[in-house]
Formats: structure tokens, sequence, C-alpha cells
């Protein structure tokens, strides 16, 4: 009661106090006044109660953000790889099948925090892929820009408690960090990824080092760490500390798995022990049939057959144990993630918050093809710093990845991965549960946007959407429409089937308009020309329909190029390919102010022996 009392700005005790002058009330009046006093604050309090009973309470939110994750490596989505707690959540809430992202992680995240598209808040392209000619240029920070305002910040200035904890990749400044992004509490790895055994371990030679960052400080951290677990172990504290537990919360949980390099604990690993002898073609298909049995794709839904996709049967059975073991990895760092996610539901079960909170799920990108060691530069940085041999896959010190032919069944029945605009590289899983008055287990097949998350979340806890203002400034106004709507199954449409939805990144090229999606994606995945498919039917894109449809080709042309001009977004370069952008820009970033332009010739000489084993690989392969 007290604690009550002081929260409303009352004092359980008043002092009574005899002034000169004054008669001092007798002892019986004294206790008279006292007892009336009492009881118009506990008549006062009951108001109050009544009217907070009378309102529905705020829920709180958890935002879980895995990390290149496709479209099949949940359990209740076609995987095989166990997922209880994700699969748990699925089963209580929502599935969305035609869920939309960026193809890559800082884009993505950078929607995700504030509803706007990735080329409108400053994203437009990663720092590690974003060609020299487009730095810095309006839309193509890489960071985000100040005419944005967060999801936390809406939410904590409306009363919420703020946390993060995870990988944020959308600016290291001070003025970027989550401390001034609307988050009160935060811990997190400022850049692309890093090591999940060794916390400051670069996973590739991109950066300086690897920047930690508690509440906008760098941040200590500690020798006993892995990653998944750490995240949750610091949302769990958050959580916990403070003196405002009674208002709700908003935990933004970003993982780094299954992003580069895999690596999990062994009790896990050994669990998909000769799980994928049989191969990644047979996997794929697997997948394809369980999520069709799932409801999650049509009956008939074809297959897309990916020239990256290298035949199992060639392999010899050495390279098959070899291969099958990565695959093994990536399935017990997602099973190890799952499990960190149990680990806070059964937090906030034990604590009573469970029922009163909303998870949202989903990954950044489609699953990750790129393989460092197939460029010499990336092989021998890596050889230097990480073990490969069979026994020590996922153990601290070893490196692996899983490759274009595993990422394949990743993304299953979908074309392309990571990086390209196919379907593969841009639908990923969505799962939300726990909000009130939704229906359990069911699945949305209409487009939606990463940018639709936002609007939810704010919807959800009662806050006003911002407009083209916030606070006396101007901003960019969020584009997206809210699910609340199709979650408590009032309606079965989030967006008009005529509205336009554009995507761009690296000069890959989309745009969904209803049922049909424009895409032109650029070699080597692509083969640089316009493409028109029916998504809903075909999501693998297998069956081109531009020459059936060509008014509907020419109309959404028109309106790419519309989204285009209003959005800046640029023309790439010529020539310009992403895996040789990574070497530019590591090699002006890193390694030329470290050793200065002397070095830049003999580095530069090395990264194009490395470039050209590369195209020649990709060639034979192809």
């Amino acid at each position: 009661m007290r604690a009550d009392l002081v929260r409303l700005g009352l004092n359980a005790r008043p002092a009574v106090r005899a002034r000169p002058g004054l008669c001092t009330p007798r002892p019986g009046k004294r206790r008279g006044l006292l007892l009336a006093t009492l009881a118009a604050w506990l008549l006062g309090l009951a108001a109050i109660d009544g009217a907070l009973a009378a309102s529905p309470a705020r829920p709180n939110i958890v935002l879980l953000l895995a990390d290149d994750w496709g479209f099949s490596d949940v359990g209740a989505y076609g995987s095989e790889i166990a997922t209880p707690h994700l699969d748990e959540l699925a089963h209580r809430g929502m599935r969305f099948s035609n869920f939309h992202v960026s193809a890559s992680c800082s884009p993505t995240r950078a929607m995700l925090l504030t509803g706007v598209d990735n080329h409108l808040n400053g994203v437009g392209n990663m720092r590690e892929t974003i060609p020299r000619a487009h730095a810095g240029r309006p839309g193509y920070l890489s960071v985000l820009n100040t005419r944005v305002v967060t999801v936390a910040t809406l939410l904590r200035d409306s009363g919420y408690r703020t946390y993060a904890a995870g990988k944020w990749h959308v600016g290291k400044e001070p003025h970027n960090l989550p401390d001034q992004r609307g988050f009160e509490r935060s811990i997190v790895q400022g850049d692309s990824g890093s090591d999940n055994w060794e916390s400051a371990k670069r996973y590739l030679d991109l950066n300086d080092r690897v920047d930690w960052f508690e509440d906008g400080k760098p941040a200590a951290m500690p020798a006993d760490y892995y990653s998944s677990s750490f995240f949750v172990d610091k949302t769990i504290e958050y959580i916990g500390s403070g003196a405002r537990r009674d208002k709700p919360f908003f935990a933004y949980v970003a993982f780094q798995a299954n992003h580069i390099p895999l690596q999990a604990p062994q009790a896990f690993i050994d669990k998909y022990k000769g799980r994928y002898q049989a191969g990644w073609s047979a996997l794929r298909q697997a997948r394809r049939d369980k999520a069709i049995a799932l409801g999650l794709i049509p009956p008939d839904t074809p297959m897309a057959n990916m020239a990256s996709t290298e035949p199992w049967t060639a392999l010899s059975e050495a390279d098959k144990a070899y291969q099958a073991r990565r695959m093994e990895v990536y399935a017990a760092m997602a099973d190890a993630m799952d499990d960190q996610v149990g680990r806070l539901i059964a937090h906030l079960k034990r604590i009573g918050e469970y029922e009163n909170t909303v998870f949202v799920f989903l990954s950044d990108n489609g699953a990750e093809a790129s393989d460092p060691y197939a460029m010499l530069a990336g092989r021998l940085w890596l050889d230097w710093q990480y073990s490969r041999e069979f026994d020590r896959l996922g153990a601290k010190g070893a490196y692996t990845v899983i490759g274009p032919s595993w990422a394949s069944a990743a993304v299953a029945p979908l074309s392309t991965y990571k990086f390209y605009l196919g379907e593969g590289g841009i639908r990923v899983p969505l799962i939300v549960a726990g909000v009130p008055g939704m229906p359990a287990g069911k699945i949305h097949h209409g487009f939606t946007h990463v940018n639709d998350v936002l609007p939810t979340l704010l919807e959800l806890a009662g806050v006003p959407r911002p407009g083209t203002a916030y606070q006396g400034q101007r901003i960019e106004a969020p584009s997206g429409a809210s699910l609340l709507a199709v979650l408590k199954g009032e309606s079965e449409q989030v967006h008009p089937p005529q509205r336009p939805f554009g995507f761009e990144l690296s000069g890959n090229q989309a745009l969904f308009k209803g049922d049909l999606k424009l895409i032109r994606n650029i070699p080597p995945v692509g083969d640089g020309q316009w493409h028109l498919y029916d998504i809903r039917r075909d999501p693998g894109e297998t069956h081109d329909l531009r020459l059936k449809l060509p008014e509907e080709f020419r109309a959404m042309q028109a309106d790419y190029a519309e989204y285009a001009r209003t959005h800046g977004v640029l023309p790439m370069p010529d020539g310009y390919d992403p895996v040789q952008q990574v070497l530019i820009n590591s090699l002006l970033n890193v390694y030329v102010p470290r050793f200065g332009p002397a070095a830049l010739a003999l580095l530069a000489g090395l990264g194009t022996l490395g470039l050209l084993w590369y195209r020649r690989r990709r060639l034979r392969r192809r």
C-alpha cells in the first residue's frame, strides 16, 4: 500500500506539526482526522484502480530478430531443425507466408525500427557492399539518418521501458547508438557481425575491431560468452532492473544466429549427426513437401532449380561428410537460438508477464550463400585466424558456412538467397503471438512488408502513429499498415491489391502489386533482365509471365520507375559486383588506414588475383 501511495504522489504518513500561536488538536481528534484522511485516500485509490481495470493493460512487446534464416528454417515452416519454442509461438499465434524484408541485414533492420523505406531512412545499402560513388549520398549513408524516429522512441515517450540486446548494424556513431534512438538500456554489437564464441574477434577483415556498446559507451564483454545466450542474459537483466516495473516493456533481441561464422555448443551439434547425409536437393524437396502439408504454400508449388546448387552425387564420400557437417552446425546454431528464446519465455512465465506479452519473430533476410573461402583473399585471412578441421567445426576457433547449395535448401522452395531479390532472399518467416483476442494457429497468405511491423506495434500499445513531424521535427512518415485487424481475424487484407511496393538493393530491383512480382537480378545470380511472376501460385518463380501479361508487365515497369524516382534510388556504376565491392571497401576502410597508401598496390594485386580466381571458379560451376 505504501508503495502505491508514494507512486501516486501521496505520502503514506503525512506529518502534523504544531505551529506557534495555533491550538494543537487533542489526541482523539487527531486520530479521527487521520482515519478520515486515510479513508479518503483509500476511496481515491479504489477509484484509480477501477479506472485502470476498466482500460485494457498495454502489452509487453518482445521483438525477436534472427539473422540470415531462410523461409523454411523454422519447424513451423517446414524445417527438420528443432525449434519447439518458436513453433509454440506459431501455433499460439499467426504465421505469415508472404512476408517480405530487404535482401540484407542493415536495410531490413533500418526499416524494422523506423517503418520507413530503406532509401528514405538512410540505409539504401550496407556499408560493406556500397559502391564508393554512392557513399554519403542522400539515402546512402549506410546508417540511420536524422529524419526518422524509431519504434523504441515512440514507445518510450508513451511510457514503455525500452531495451535492446544483440546486433545493431544501423550506425555506431554516438548519435546513432541505441541510447540516442529510444532505448533506455542496451548492449549491442555495432557492426555486421562477429565471432559467436569470442566477442572481440572479427568474422572477416572488414573493420579494424569489433565495437560493443552498452548504454552508449564501450562495453566490457565477459570472457565466458556465446552470443545467443548472452543476448538473452542481458534482456532478462534489463527486464528485471530499474524502478519502473509497473510499466510495460519493449525488448528488441537481435540475435547473430545464423550469421557467419556458424558456431554452436557441441551438445546441439551432436543432435544432428548424420541428419544431412542425403544432401541438399533431398532436403530442399523434403522441406517443400512439408511446407505444402502445413498449408504455407500451394499444393502444386513447383521447385526452382538454382544453377548454384551442385550435384550431390558428384561429391566424394569425404566431401559429402564435410558438407553434411556444415549443415549440422547450421541446424545446431538455429536450435541453440531457439533454446534461448525458450529460456526468455520461461523467465516471463516465472515473473507473471508471459500472458501479457506480444511476441514478434522474423529474419532480416534469407539464408546466406556467400563463402569467403571461395576468394583467395578471404581464404588467406581466414586460414590465419580460424580452423576448418572437420572435428572442430562449430567450436571456438573454427569457422564454417553453408554455401549456396545448402542455402537453396534453407529457403525451400524459393529462388535465390541473401543479397538477391528472388523470394529466397526477401521472403522470410513472420510469427506474431500473444495478441489479445487473436485466433490460434492461423496462416495469413496476403502480401506483407517489414514496414508493417512498426504500425502494428504502435496500435497494440495504443500509441498514435506519427505523420511527417514528431516533437517539432520534420520526419519521414512510416509507410506500412498495421496487421492488427488481420491478427484478430477482423480482416483478410493488409494492403490494397493495386498498391505497388518497390524494392532495390545493390542494383537488384523488384516491385510487388497484388499477387504479381516484377523482378530483375544482376549477375552472377541473375541475368540482368526483367521477369514477371505470380508469387501466390508460383512462389518459386519458375513461370515467367511477361509475355503472357504484357500490359501488366509494362505497367509494373512504370511503377518501379516511379518508385525509384520518388525514393531516390541511384543507378549502379557500370561493372558493379557485390563481391568485388566488399574487397574494395575492405582495402580502403581497413588496410590503407592501417598500412598506408604504399600497401595499396600490393593489396590490390592480391585482390585482383583473388577476383580472377573467383570469377573463373564461378564460370566453371555455371
